[in-house]
């Protein structure tokens, strides 16, 4: 496989798992046995189906599912720029935080770009975004996860409300990919 297809297939898991912004319901065969049904706001506006939709990602690793979805192609170039795409499609039943395009563009422009120049910086503040377990809604309402990066997040909330570190809301969350369980988030994460 070459490095360009390899990169497209990343983008598109990343993608993918932002995808779920669109679509409110999954047919419930192809989520069987992976968690809950989608949730949150956001997953109105992920394809029914085809290329994005909650089937597609769910037969796709994390980063190729994301680079499916135009709503997180900020994440899917910054997976790409660190080196990321192989680690996260190989990885087995991880849970990522995935930021979407508007989330990345709450940070200031010239510090987006001096992170997204920095491979380090970047990898850190990506892999904390990634926890090596499955999270699914019902460990949200009160959770401490450890994330790749070393570091820990929390979660709370109920219903389909859910905060990140108290600062990033899950948009849709508990879309499956083939290794990774992914909650779509509004903010970008920080490491502490």
């Amino acid at each position: 496989m070459n490095i360009s297809h390899t990169r497209h297939r990343a983008a598109a898991a990343f993608a993918a798992a932002a995808l779920p912004l669109s679509l409110g319901v999954l047919a419930p065969q192809a989520w069987a046995g992976q968690g809950d049904v989608p949730f949150g706001p956001g997953c109105a506006s992920v394809p029914k189906e085809g290329a994005g939709s909650f089937t597609d990602m769910a037969e796709e690793p994390v980063a190729t599912a994301a680079s499916s979805n135009p709503a997180l192609s900020t994440l899917v170039a910054a997976v790409e720029r660190a080196g990321l795409v192989d680690t996260l499609n190989n990885a087995k039943d991880i849970t990522v935080f995935a930021p979407t395009n508007d989330a990345f563009a709450k940070i200031p422009k010239a510090d987006l770009d001096k992170v997204l120049a920095d491979k380090d910086t970047l990898t850190k503040i990506l892999t904390y975004h990634a926890v090596g377990r499955t999270v699914d809604k019902a460990d949200l309402a009160d959770g401490s996860f450890e994330t790749l990066e070393g570091g820990t997040l929390t979660t709370g909330g109920s219903g389909d409300a859910y905060k990140v570190n108290d600062t990033a809301t899950i948009v849709c969350g508990d879309v499956a990919t083939s290794n990774a369980t992914v909650h779509i988030i509004d903010t970008v994460l920080m490491p502490k």
